[in-house]
């Protein structure tokens, strides 16, 4: 327990060998206090007797934002961020360091500085997931062309993940593929499926009967990811993409 002004607030410790600083969490109704495994208490309590000014200023501006909220706005702790065929919870904290993070374990974690103000949370929670998503899925594609490069000798010129305006990815005449990032919204076997699909246009060009034939050696049961895709295709991004990033 810490005390500020009149108030008390209860904090939950947390001592980690990994970290090489100290670090204070805010979220709603909950504040961590994450220490060395080596600091005692005094060490801890100077911490925080520094930290307190931080503390009560971060936890008025949760209690105003959150009085001003009638339901859960997007991007912000509640929302639900599609990710991989599935909607992940969002949670927004506050901490005393000097950059905006993002983590993600079984949901999204966003940690956000005091720099931050209160009308510009939102904003910064959808670039710096939009960010985060964009880094996941080309680091998927390149893991998975990888794969496919060792076991086929499928070797694309180049190989990119960019915005792409119709289609989910293409095979240029030179071997460049593109492949759209809004795949992150999908199932993971579905973004395999469509990086197969364009490795295979190395081999064969056009969308007849030997390329489905030669698709299913280097991918047996692709039918399954491709009528997900054909399913869903018109609302994958929307959940997203609609909310204003």
């Amino acid at each position: 327990m810490v005390r500020i002004g009149q108030t008390e607030v209860a904090y939950e410790l947390r001592r980690s060998a990994a970290v090489s600083e100290r670090r204070i969490t805010v979220t709603p109704g909950h504040v961590e206090v994450l220490a060395l495994t080596t600091d005692d208490d005094a060490e801890i309590d100077a911490f925080l007797n520094r930290k307190r000014q931080w503390l009560f200023n971060t936890l008025r501006e949760l209690e105003t934002t959150t009085a001003k909220r009638a339901v859960v706005p997007r991007f912000m702790t509640g929302s639900k961020i599609p990710f991989r065929g599935r909607n992940a919870r969002l949670t927004v904290r506050h901490h005393d360091g000097a950059h905006v993070e993002i983590d993600y374990r079984n949901g999204f974690l966003v940690d956000l500085p005091s720099w931050v103000r209160a009308d510009d949370q939102g904003g910064i929670v959808a670039t710096e997931i939009k960010l985060w998503l964009k880094r996941r899925v080309r680091r998927d594609v390149m893991e998975i062309a990888a794969t496919y490069r060792k076991r086929f000798d499928l070797k694309p010129r180049t190989i990119r993940v960019t915005d792409m305006k119709t289609g989910w990815g293409a095979c240029g005449p030179t071997g460049s593929i593109l492949i759209n990032w809004t795949l992150v919204f999908a199932p993971k076997a579905v973004l395999e499926y469509v990086v197969v699909h364009e490795l295979a246009h190395l081999k064969v060009r056009s969308h007849g009967p030997e390329f489905w034939a030669y698709l299913a050696t280097l991918l047996p049961g692709y039918e399954r990811p491709k009528g997900w895709l054909d399913t869903h295709q018109g609302s994958l991004d929307a959940g997203f993409l609609a909310a204003g990033t």
